[in-house]
């Protein structure tokens, strides 16, 4: 796939063409490939048009994405924005030091809780990730604190669904 890369940019192309870049290659390899394909970017100015449903590679290499189904444009528009749009759900980890019942705030979900660690939902278009955490360190000695995003997969089906693809 390298050499392929490689290949193509012989003649200085100003846009390239990638197809599924890093299908079956081993993690490092994954990695090398991804690296050099920013590089050429941003030192040769290489506009890359990447098609792949790696979503590693999505994270890793765009900063624009466009969502195509059924021959239309669903989405054309930032990485970040299409995650705030689509995504309204935080996962709070939360590691304390007692096991007791946790009173929780309106617009969040206690998804589990067990041996000093609280795995918690939170409607963030509702209640912001810091009014949750203001709220836990009120009532909790808290050890240490993460916070997810639903992973990237998860939001490109919402979006895919919401268009009933």
């Amino acid at each position: 796939m390298r050499c392929e890369i490689v290949a193509s940019l012989l003649h200085s192309p100003k846009v390239l063409f990638l197809d599924e870049p890093t299908i079956g290659l081993d993690a490092v390899s994954k990695v090398a490939v991804r690296n050099f394909v920013k590089r050429v970017n941003k030192e040769s100015g290489v506009t890359v048009v990447l098609t792949t449903h790696d979503m590693g590679d999505i994270d890793a290499l765009t900063d624009r994405i466009m969502l195509i189904g059924k021959g239309q444009i669903l989405y054309d528009g930032s990485f970040t924005q299409m995650k705030s749009k689509y995504d309204s759900v935080s996962i709070l980890t939360v590691d304390f030091d007692t096991n007791g019942e946790i009173p929780m705030l309106p617009h969040t979900i206690l998804l589990s809780c067990e041996n000093g660690r609280a795995v918690i939902s939170v409607d963030t278009v509702k209640i912001s990730v810091s009014q949750v955490i203001n709220h836990l360190s009120q009532i909790l000695t808290i050890h240490n604190i993460g916070v997810q995003s639903r992973p990237i997969e998860e939001i490109i089906a919402d979006v895919y669904e919401g268009f009933a693809i």
